[in-house]
Order: structure tokens, then C-alpha cells, then sequence
């Protein structure tokens, strides 16, 4: 357990289309693991007090709390959105479930670092801001509102508007995303 601060709610992003991979990585096989989600959700659940997966609905195999997106529309925006009017929570840790290799310093790192006024802390690594790498505070959730009224889904730009807190991490490994097949079959052998 993470000693940063007691009632810590982690969310696992796996609302994704997953276009490039060919079909949903999400439910992926991954490690000893009948999924991606169950892999990440265990591990997190080692982590935090409470871990949630956010996706469009209950398509997994395994027992966990599901938030499922209040829109239509699908993108991370929408999920972190409706995880604010679904759980009556001020922080949340996001981790995106193509991001398995994000481990326990990374996040207790954002923790650490993290500023109490900051609305969003989120990891930066030599490729770029990562945006489902973070912390976010309930404070965020007018600004990204409006943004979905706006139909501007990107988080970065969010981020960018709100003057998110940038954490740099030198661990570029650790953020390999599985979006194709090969990614995939990389990280397979990692494990």
C-alpha cells in the first residue's frame, strides 16, 4: 500500500476503440492474467484502496467495479467527466490499461511532487506529456466540461488550458503503450 494519503481511488482506462490493435486490447491476455484490465486492476489494487475500470460497459470477465462513460461520445475526456459525476471523490489516479509497464515508482513519484493546488498532475516522459498517466482533481471537471461542449476531446489541450502540473519522468520503457499487434507481442516477452 502506497503511504501517500488514505481513501486513494485508482482508474483504469479501457474505453478505447482500439482501432490499431484489431480488436479490444483491453480483454488481451497479459501475463498470468485472462486480460489487459484484470492485470492492471490487480496490480493497482495492491496500490490503492479502491480501484474502478472506466469503459463503455461490463464486458469483463472478472469481478470489478465498473464506471461506465455517461455520454456518447468516447475519448478520455468523456471518461474522466463521468468519473466525477459517478464517484463523489476530490482525487483519482488514471492509468491508461495499454500502460503495463507504469509500476509503483512512477506513481509514487506524482504523488510526491504532486502540488495541492495543482488540478492535474500528470507524468511527462522524453515522449511527451502522458496524459493517462496522472492525478486528477475534482477542480478540473467545469473546465473539461466545457471542453466536451466544444467538442475538443483531447486532454493535453485541457491540460495545456488548466496549466496542468508536468512531472518529468526519464523512464521512457515504462511507458510503452500496446496499441498494435507488434506492441503487443513486445511486451509479452518483457513480462
Amino acid at each position: 500500500m502506497m503511504n501517500h494519503k488514505k481513501n486513494t481511488i485508482a482508474v483504469v482506462f479501457a474505453g478505447g476503440k482500439s482501432s490499431r490493435m484489431g480488436k479490444d486490447k483491453a480483454l488481451l491476455p497479459f501475463s498470468d492474467h485472462t486480460s489487459l484490465a484484470e492485470y492492471q486492476y490487480r496490480r493497482l489494487s495492491k496500490l490503492f484502496d479502491k480501484v474502478y475500470i472506466s469503459a463503455k460497459s461490463d464486458k469483463f470477465d472478472f469481478d470489478v467495479n465498473i464506471i461506465v462513460d455517461c455520454y456518447e461520445d468516447s475519448s478520455p475526456l468523456v471518461a474522466l467527466i463521468s468519473i466525477f459525476e459517478t464517484l463523489d471523490v476530490n482525487e483519482i489516479f488514471v492509468l491508461s490499461v495499454d500502460a503495463p509497464f507504469v509500476g509503483e515508482e512512477i506513481i509514487k513519484k506524482l504523488y510526491a511532487e504532486a502540488k495541492e493546488d495543482s488540478v492535474a498532475i500528470v507524468a511527462e516522459s522524453n515522449h511527451g506529456l502522458e496524459p493517462l498517466c496522472g492525478i486528477y482533481r475534482r477542480t478540473i471537471l467545469k473546465k473539461a466540461k466545457e471542453a466536451l461542449s466544444l467538442n475538443r476531446h483531447r486532454l493535453v489541450s485541457l491540460l495545456n488550458e488548466v496549466g496542468g502540473q508536468k512531472i518529468k519522468i526519464d523512464d521512457t520503457e515504462s511507458f510503452m503503450n500496446l496499441n498494435h499487434p507488434f506492441e503487443y507481442e513486445e511486451a509479452m516477452i518483457r513480462i
